[in-house]
């Protein structure tokens, strides 16, 4: 056995490793909303252009899967530690490198082409982080505290996003709108360099969990984690996953798809909407730590399904307020989009890990997590808009009110986990 590693740097180390993963996730987001069409794309319709961002935001969705799987299975096989660093390894790389790009202008169709390449590599590293850096936290969490060492990881979210919204949101406010399309967005993507190597640096000094040295001290590793996972956990696979595909679907309406439609067909300027977004995203960051104690208190389940009952709500109001063009009303829905969002991230972090044994944990929880994420997110911004074009804004709170039935059907499915050994 290695030895102990202060708590503190373990839930420092979950929490900085996610930050940073999710903030270059996110630049890209903000990015897409933003200037990805007009810089990557042929010119024309700004709507298509729009579409065509929105699409390769999507491709990073289904690489997430597949890197769940690759690292995975070295997480179960090999461990934690070094799984992490090469997932932050790789979604750093490919982050900087899209900062480096050329436009379309300048190298035609090779433009989006890399681009969607290093949009897959980001894809890849972070299907393989979250997963492990839950797996830190809550298998070193002591009974009855897992849910709330588990928001560790999920607060990495909210950071990352207010990090990110906040250098476009100056850069839109120093720059003009010329320079800013032109170089002053490369900016957050090259800065990745710097939070990559603060993140190696704490992730270098970690050891492994007690509940994976246990599980190897037992028995050899599992050959293929991923065939048992879909052999003998396959249940548990499909439930984690519905369970996750609200929590991205509210997440990813009210950030990319409320800031594209806010920044053109609402007509709010990118620096208005942007401070919009990082007010609101507090809010998702108050929520996280409530509900991950509550998760603990009172169970899983009774956590998760009040607040899928309150997104469905929530879809009913999409279109009274964030289509109604008023700044209050869009304000208030985006703090209460994200305030759900936040509500039901918060136990993700140690429901998904409890839905599998260790030696398939990370493989597990890590598909689970990022299946979803094709599910509830990688075509919401886009079938969003086009959702608007077909019928208005109303559909898109319909689809939103049928991501939280799929969701609270799948949680009302479960057992509680939350009594159980890991």
């Amino acid at each position: 056995m290695t030895a102990p590693v202060p708590t503190s740097r373990i839930l420092i180390a979950s929490f900085v490793g996610t930050a940073i993963e999710f903030y270059d996730f996110y630049i890209y987001a903000t990015a897409a909303a933003l200037v990805i069409g007009p810089i990557f794309f042929p010119p024309g319709d700004p709507a298509v252009q729009t579409l065509a961002a929105f699409a390769t935001f999507a491709i990073a969705f289904i690489a997430r899967p597949m890197g769940a799987a690759f690292f995975g299975h070295f997480g179960d096989r090999v461990g934690r530690k070094a799984t992490l660093v090469a997932s932050l390894m790789i979604m750093g790389l490919s982050t900087v490198l899209i900062g480096c790009l050329p436009s379309y202008a300048t190298a035609g169709w090779w433009a989006p082409a890399a681009l969607c390449v290093l949009r897959f590599g980001q894809g890849l590293g972070f299907g393989g982080e979250w997963g492990g850096a839950a797996l830190l936290a809550v298998e070193n969490a002591p009974p009855g505290r897992r849910a709330l060492y588990g928001i560790f990881p999920q607060l990495g979210a909210p950071i990352g996003f207010i990090a990110a919204n906040l250098g476009f949101l100056a850069l839109a406010v120093s720059l003009s709108p010329e320079d800013f399309q032109t170089w002053g967005w490369r900016l957050p993507f090259l800065a990745s360099a710097v939070l990559v190597g603060v993140g190696l640096y704490v992730r270098l000094k970690l050891a492994e969990t007690p509940a994976f040295e246990a599980a190897m001290a037992r028995s050899a590793p599992e050959r293929v984690p991923l065939a048992i996972v879909f052999t003998r956990h396959l249940r548990a696979t499909m439930l984690g996953t519905f369970a996750m595909v609200s929590c991205y679907a509210i997440f990813y309406l009210s950030t990319v798809f409320a800031l594209s439609y806010g920044t053109t067909t609402l007509g709010f300027s990118r620096p208005t909407f942007l401070l919009f977004e990082c007010i609101a995203v507090i809010f998702m960051a108050l929520a996280i730590p409530v509900s991950g104690w509550a998760a603990d208190r009172y169970g899983r389940r009774p956590v998760l399904l009040t607040g899928l009952a309150f997104t469905a709500f929530l879809g009913l109001l999409l279109g009274p307020m964030l289509g109604s063009g008023e700044g209050a009303k869009v304000l208030g829905f985006l703090c209460l989009g994200l305030l759900a969002m936040g509500w039901l991230f918060g136990p993700m972090g140690a429901l998904l890990p409890e839905l599998f044994p260790t030696r398939v944990r990370y493989t597990g929880a890590s598909v689970s997590y990022n299946l979803a994420g094709i599910l509830g997110a990688s075509a919401a911004p886009y079938l969003a808009q086009q959702l608007v074009a077909w019928g208005g804004i109303g559909w898109v709170g319909l689809y939103l009110a049928v991501a939280a039935g799929l969701s609270f059907i799948a949680v009302w499915m479960m057992q509680e986990t939350a009594r159980g050994a890991l």
